[in-house]
Parts: structure tokens; sequence; C-alpha cells
């Protein structure tokens, strides 16, 4: 049984910054990629980014590139989004995600999923 725990939402105001973290049991952290979706209210959930089994590949979506970051703790079993410069539009519930392919974008791509954390920006 994997287990996959989000924490680090929050209120904040445009133009600041948060770190998500995604602690991960059960399994070995290091053969897992990791991911990071969203859903807005009224909205489909979306990719933000993801990130390699060795840390080495990583992808974001148009929207986000330039301002978020996706790292891995292999140490700490634990990935993290650090978002920067954030604007009322990221406001979703952010939820991580595991699985075994090389590097993925897309939903049915991911096996494990965390229960979510509310991001709230306001203007």
């Amino acid at each position: 049984q994997v287990q996959l725990v989000d924490s680090g939402g929050g209120l904040v105001q445009a133009g600041g910054s948060l770190r998500l973290s995604c602690a991960t049991s059960g399994r070995a952290f290091s053969s897992f990629s990791l991911g990071w979706f969203r859903q807005a209210p009224g909205k489909e959930r979306e990719f933000v980014a993801a990130l390699s089994r060795s840390g080495g590949l990583t992808a974001y979506a148009d929207s986000v590139k330039g301002r978020f970051t996706i790292s891995r703790d292999n140490a700490k079993n634990t990935v993290y989004l650090q978002m920067n410069s954030l604007k009322p539009e990221d406001t979703a519930v952010y939820c991580c995600a595991a699985g075994s392919a090389v590097l993925a974008g897309r939903e049915g791509q991911y096996d494990y999923w965390g229960q979510g954390t509310q991001v709230t920006v306001s203007s």
C-alpha cells in the first residue's frame, strides 16, 4: 500500500510564494516518477509539473513555467512544488501523484494520489 500525504497549501496574496510538500510511504520512493496536478472549482483536473525517477527530467504546464519548480528529496521520501509569483488563477486544490512511467504528464500514467491541499491566491 502506497500513501501520499499533501501539505503546505494556504491563502496567499498575488505575487507571493508557497511550497507544497507530498510525503510518501509504503514503497521505495526512488522507484516513482512524481507529478503535481490541480483542480480549480468547476474545472477539470490539469497537469502542473512532473519529475522523473532520477530527478534529472522535468516537465511543466505552460501556465506555470518559470514560476513553479518541482523537486524531490529521496532521503525524506518527499516531493515538493515551489510556487512563486502566484496569480489568482493558480487557485485550486493541488494533488501529488506517483507512478512508474519515466516522466508522466497525464493522469492515467499515475497509480497513486494524495488527498489534495487547497491553494487560494487573492488579488
